[in-house]
């Protein structure tokens, strides 16, 4: 959002409050709208958007839900129906943009009470500092505190304080098309080592099983980092920025260089949707069935799979790690965060507890639905815990998998600039990728002087 639009923004909401609290009349409104530079059609806009119930002391429940969050999860309207009056909101952002989010609270106000879409390394840090969102703290029962896996509790707490209310886990991971890698010869496992990975994804090509060996998505959170971990997770600087010029970072763009000229040409294209981050190339490849190997967060191949001729094709593995590495990985979690401008606040903690514990939604996650099927994990200690007791009967094994892989994965450090820092580097590092650029170390370089030109911008 540009500043002119951000206070002509603010303008129009000052306006609509004194018109609502009668300390203006409806011709003073339509004026300084105009003035402000909203125009009529901008008012009738406003008018049909019905803000102004949102102001109301008496206003009800008002989530607001991330849109693949409400696609992929078909439960959420089971849990809505306890709570008579919800008003559930899908919220306006695309591309994690938070801008509205923002405006809202230079003003003191906020639309909704609760946002259902907030993963902390990505807007987390950037609400805290730009006063939207109030820690959980006094709202969230202890038990559901103590409950929390603990990385997760830690992911999501900035400063002592839990700014996050975790619900959708996800970790990344490998995966196979079984049936491709079965023709070319492959072993029917997880590639041990990134040598491995490299070596199966030659094979698939040079067989001629499949058009492409290997594929991955180019956002560096989802590629660059995981890889990088493999190696080491100490890879963030003291102000807790990723360490561009580390060792193990570098290694990693080279390491994604080889798989390219295995990978689908299209590869470091933007997404189809949601301004470039989904509907990415990867994901569209490893749909139809052109690519072999696979590593990202696990929901994506169960996603992609589920359009095969026989998804029970789709294989999943632990992300393969460099010689003599760590062997860790990158996870994170979607939850929830707490508009400080909010109102209903005790009732926001009630309908998240609900939503966050609904067992019929995990059930959906891990098994699919029609909808699709996300296999994202909970956050809770109790659950694993009770399924361990008593395996329900529909449970498949990937669910252990992903949950062990839990234990050896690092989320990215919390940081203001924790995910645009891989925004800013991606066309930077890509200069390598692409040969333009014949020193890894310094595209690299460059990436953390473009990052810290922008922090230095404010």
């Amino acid at each position: 959002m540009s500043v002119r639009k951000e206070q002509e923004y603010l303008l129009q909401r000052t306006g609509l409050r004194q018109l609502q609290n009668g300390t203006i009349d409806r011709r003073e409104f339509l004026t300084r709208s105009l003035v402000a530079g909203l125009g009529l059609a901008g008012v009738g806009a406003i008018a049909k958007s019905g803000i102004g119930p949102a102001f109301a002391a008496d206003r009800p429940l008002t989530p607001t839900f991330y849109q693949w969050i409400q696609d992929l999860h078909p439960g959420i309207p089971a849990v809505n129906a306890k709570f008579p009056g919800i008003n559930y909101q899908i919220a306006p952002v695309e591309g994690f943009g938070i801008e509205r989010f923002v405006a809202e609270a230079k003003n003191g106000e906020s639309t909704w009470d609760v946002y259902v879409g907030q993963t902390p390394f990505v807007e987390m840090s950037a609400f805290v500092k730009a006063d939207v969102i109030e820690p959980w703290d006094k709202y969230i029962p202890k038990d559901v505190i103590d409950d929390i896996i603990p990385s997760i509790r830690e992911e999501c707490t900035i400063d002592g304080k839990l700014y996050g209310w975790p619900f959708l886990l996800d970790v990344i991971g490998a995966g196979w098309h079984s049936g491709l890698t079965g023709k070319a010869g492959v072993a029917d496992a997880a590639p041990a080592t990134w040598d491995d990975f490299l070596a199966a994804a030659k094979k698939i090509v040079d067989s001629k099983a499949a058009p492409w060996g290997a594929t991955f998505d180019s956002h560096g959170w989802r590629s660059l980092a995981p890889i990088t971990h493999s190696m080491s997770t100490k890879v963030y600087t003291s102000e807790g920025l990723f360490d561009f010029t580390s060792e193990p970072a570098i290694e990693a763009l080279k390491l994604m260089k080889q798989i390219m000229t295995m990978a689908n040409p299209d590869i470091l294209l933007e997404g189809a949707s949601d301004a470039g981050v989904n509907g990415t190339p990867d994901e569209v490849a490893f749909a139809a069935q052109r690519v072999g190997l696979y590593f990202k967060y696990f929901n994506a191949p169960l996603r992609m799979a589920a359009s095969w001729d026989d998804p029970k094709l789709l294989h999943l593995g632990p992300l393969p790690k460099f010689a003599n590495g760590e062997g860790s990985t990158v996870f994170w979690t979607t939850g929830c965060a707490l508009f400080k401008h909010g109102q209903n606040k005790e009732k926001a903690a009630e309908y998240i507890k609900a939503l966050t514990y609904d067992q019929q939604i995990w059930k959906d996650s891990i098994v699919g639905t029609k909808s699709g099927h996300p296999g994202q994990l909970p956050p809770y200690k109790s659950v694993y815990a009770d399924w361990n007791a008593k395996k329900p009967d529909w449970m498949p094994e990937f669910v252990n998998l992903v949950r062990g892989q839990l234990d050896r994965a690092k989320a990215i450090t919390n940081h203001l600039f924790g995910l645009q820092q891989f925004v800013i580097g991606k066309p930077i590092w890509e200069t390598f990728l692409k040969g333009e650029e014949a020193d890894p170390k310094a595209a690299m370089q460059k990436v953390v002087e473009a990052v810290h030109a922008e922090l230095k911008k404010g």
